[in-house]
């Protein structure tokens, strides 16, 4: 399990047991993009299904659910967690939530040139500091994928897994601990994810790299009420 990053793990000991668990996760480990931006179509790795097996078989907690971004090494690494825990007839749901278009982005095509312009890191910087035509703000895609991960909660002591990206996971966490901006030690690994729980419908609690934060919401639920078409 030398692939994972070293405070996904030891988190789970400071998690309550009273509560239903999220694991929103980037997949693991993929080929290699040659250009550096990873089309839809690039598999994982012999490597990266055994890393989502062996990391599957790790979750002490009953799994409620799994949620994937459509796209193939999201849904492989589903199907590895689950493999692993023991849960390999478990349905995954896939979502649009989980990809992009999906929670922030709505239109690809004003976006995408951006994206291959500035690369994965410097686009979630612009992101952070200013709007951009065709995508939500941090504050309201953060409220649409926080509704999906509460619609979806299971019972207390069970856990949901979501699978998604880098982009996606980067633009929720960091903007969530209240960052506006980011390094490259900042980027998430593969198979790298956040742990949530909510203590109530409008507190929302996580670890991040062994950090424990905890944020109130109800004023980014405001945000997406007062969205047409996104409510």
């Amino acid at each position: 399990m030398a692939m994972l990053h070293p405070d996904l793990a030891p988190a789970m000991a400071l998690l309550p047991s009273n509560r239903p668990l999220v694991l929103l996760t980037r997949h693991s480990v993929r080929e290699m993009a040659p250009n550096g931006i990873a089309s839809y179509d690039l598999p994982l790795t012999e490597e990266g299904v055994r890393l989502a097996e062996e990391w599957g078989a790790q979750l002490p907690w009953t799994l409620h659910g799994l949620h994937s971004s459509p796209v193939g090494r999201c849904v492989d690494t589903a199907s590895a967690i689950a493999r692993g825990a023991g849960r390999s007839g478990l349905d995954i749901r896939t979502t649009f939530n989980l990809v992009e278009p999906g929670c922030y982005v709505h239109a690809l095509g004003h976006v995408g040139p951006l994206f291959l312009q500035l690369g994965p890191l410097a686009f979630a910087n612009r992101h952070f500091r200013e709007d951009l035509q065709g995508i939500l703000t941090p504050e309201q895609g953060g409220a649409k994928l926080l509704r999906h991960l509460q619609e979806e909660l299971g019972p207390p002591g069970s856990l949901t897994v979501h699978v998604t990206h880098d982009t996606i996971l980067a633009a929720f966490i960091y903007h969530l601990m209240g960052r506006s901006s980011l390094q490259e030690d900042d980027w998430p690994w593969m198979l790298e994810g956040a742990w949530l729980w909510f203590d109530d419908p409008d507190t929302v609690c996580w670890i991040w790299r062994g950090a424990l934060g905890r944020r109130n919401i109800a004023p980014w639920r405001a945000h997406l009420d007062a969205l047409p078409g996104l409510a």
